[in-house]
């Protein structure tokens, strides 16, 4: 009898998003937003800058930053994520962009590399995420920049034990939506000054959420059923309509490296 040997997790997110590489390049919420052009002015501003896409996936954040005129390396760990990144990055002429394949935890950068560090709906896949802010504090210059843009849980734990549910029912790669609260104590531990958070609420379309990780049948009738059996505060907060579309709450979450003074 054969058995499917199981994957490390981030083998298993590798896999996942190697395969689904096309479709978040297309993908509305990944490819559009506020957020992004926020990040595109920003950049404009900083003339000189030099930045790290981290968990790139399909490199929207990388091609913001590049259009704003700053020099970016996208990482992620799936080699075909960064194939598509680099092909898409010739097309748009970006050529401030370059491509390097490796995990959060574990950065293949020297210190001091890079003035900001930007994760844009990557974390929720890392297994050890207060290592990878330890790691991206290592390869931050001083009183450089980490920006962290994620669906965050909601404080109530009803509400943060749902979340994680459907998370996981849709995509077995997702490790956890964290809550304000954890990304603040986060920040903090690994020598960043205390965020700047601002809070916005993403609507999904059910269909796209999933078609996206090519989530079985099976496991999006699991996503629905939890939703369907839902308390009536829980369907409320997460605005569940009938025809299974949602609303999550994403944040853009920004810190500066402190600086210790000698002396």
């Amino acid at each position: 009898m054969n058995a499917t040997r199981p994957l490390t997790q981030p083998a298993l997110a590798a896999r996942q998003f190697g395969a689904a590489a096309a479709a978040y390049l297309d993908s509305a919420v990944h490819a559009a937003g506020a957020d992004l052009r926020r990040l595109q002015a920003l950049a404009r501003q900083s003339p000189g800058l030099s930045a790290l896409d981290l968990g790139c996936g399909a490199g929207h954040v990388a091609y913001a930053l590049a259009a704003g005129g700053a020099a970016v390396v996208a990482c992620d760990p799936a080699a075909e994520m960064l194939a598509l990144v680099e092909a898409e990055a010739r097309q748009r002429g970006l050529d401030k962009l370059s491509t390097q394949q490796g995990a959060a935890e574990k950065l293949p950068f020297a210190a001091a590399a890079f003035d900001w560090v930007v994760s844009r709906y990557s974390a929720h896949h890392w297994p050890d995420v207060p290592a990878a802010i330890a790691e991206i504090a290592r390869v931050l210059k001083p009183g450089g920049s980490l920006i962290v843009i994620d669906i965050i849980a909601p404080e109530t734990p009803l509400l943060d034990t749902l979340l994680q549910t459907i998370e996981i029912l849709r995509d077995p790669s997702h490790v956890r939506d964290y809550r304000r609260s954890e990304w603040t104590a986060m920040f903090g531990a690994a020598g960043f000054e205390e965020p700047a958070v601002n809070v916005w609420r993403l609507p999904m379309a059910f269909a796209a959420w999933t078609a996206r990780m090519k989530t079985s049948a099976l496991r999006a009738e699991a996503v629905q059923d939890v939703f369907n059996k839902a308390a009536d505060e829980a369907r409320a907060h997460f605005e569940v309509a009938a025809n299974g579309d949602f609303a999550l709450d994403a944040a853009w979450m920004q810190a500066a490296l402190r600086t210790t003074s000698a002396g």
